[in-house]
């Protein structure tokens, strides 16, 4: 069973790392705004299916509507709507180097809002470094032709800001409601898709159709895969191998995305973004490594004994 687990890490690393590529070929076609709604809604589809099968849904988890709704914006509407903005702006590479980030503002969320976060020198250094290796991707200081575009690059953080204080507010009001993960995703894209219906102008969006390509990724690649099946399969690793291995599927996305825009998109590529991902990708490591080295040298609580 642990081969199999394995095998899903691989391929939801694949998966996720192959969504810039996708945004960037619907981006040319369509809105933002009507890519969120199409990503969302053929995500859901699947989930809900699932979430029906397994009989996963009650009518009680509906007192919880707020948390459910918290959740649907941070972790899916600004979320995967920053994200379809920034890929517009800047190249898919660039883009996907970028959401290696993720685990350092999920980190500087929960140093803020949750306070339980031990801040050691060593946790400092790696938030430090990976947030260098964001400056050196956004490079402020390049302006003109050939420059990267700052406002994508601000979008895309305030991507992985938003889903990064989503972990945070899950952790905080959400992980100790006995709620399944299945549940939890069909009541959050749910309503995500219901806010998407109310705020997107459907005019030109058959546009899409001119480009099977363009059709297809957004459909299956971003929807279907990228959303839907996602989600399952990173729960199914979370139950086999723990959460703290699932984390690390964050090294797998960037790279992937840097292949595909080189190797597919004919994108450019300079040493200087081979190091800001590796000081990103390098950063994310040495806090999770710093915040596991410091939760292990805390002392053991007691247990007490049963009364009998």
């Amino acid at each position: 069973m642990k081969n199999i687990a394995y095998l899903a890490f691989a391929l939801l690393g694949l998966i996720w790392g192959t969504n810039f590529i996708y945004m960037k070929w619907a981006v040319a076609l369509i809105t933002p705004l009507q890519i969120v709604l199409l990503r969302v809604l053929f995500g859901f589809l699947p989930v809900l299916i699932f979430a029906l099968v397994t009989r996963a849904l009650r009518w009680s988890h509906l007192r919880h509507a707020h948390h459910f709704l918290v959740m649907a914006l941070l972790a899916t509407d600004i979320y995967y709507f920053a994200f379809a903005k920034g890929s517009a702006l800047l190249l898919s590479s660039v883009a996907g180097m970028l959401s290696g980030a993720i685990p350092l503002f999920t980190f500087a969320c929960a140093l803020l809002f949750l306070r339980e976060e031990p801040l050691t020198r060593r946790v400092t250094a790696g938030v430090a470094l990976g947030f260098a290796g964001v400056l050196l991707i956004a490079r402020p200081w390049a302006t003109g032709v050939g420059g990267i575009s700052l406002e994508g690059v601000l979008y895309t953080v305030l991507g992985s800001l938003s889903v990064g204080c989503s972990f945070v507010y899950a952790k905080r009001f959400i992980s100790g409601l006995g709620i399944s993960a299945v549940a939890l995703c069909t009541y959050q894209f749910g309503l995500a898709l219901v806010m998407m219906a109310a705020i997107t102008d459907l005019h030109g969006v058959e546009r899409l159709l001119d480009s099977p390509k363009a059709f297809l990724g957004l459909a299956v690649g971003l929807g279907l895969l990228g959303t839907g099946l996602a989600y399952i399969i990173y729960y199914f690793i979370v139950q086999r191998l723990g959460a703290l291995a699932a984390s690390s599927v964050t090294y797998i996305p960037p790279v992937v995305a840097l292949l595909i825009g080189v190797f597919i998109a004919d994108e450019p590529v300079h040493a200087i973004d081979l190091l800001a991902v590796g000081a990103i990708l390098g950063g994310v490591y040495i806090v999770q490594s710093g915040r596991a080295r410091a939760a292990a040298q805390l002392p053991m609580p007691v247990i007490p004994a049963p009364q009998r």
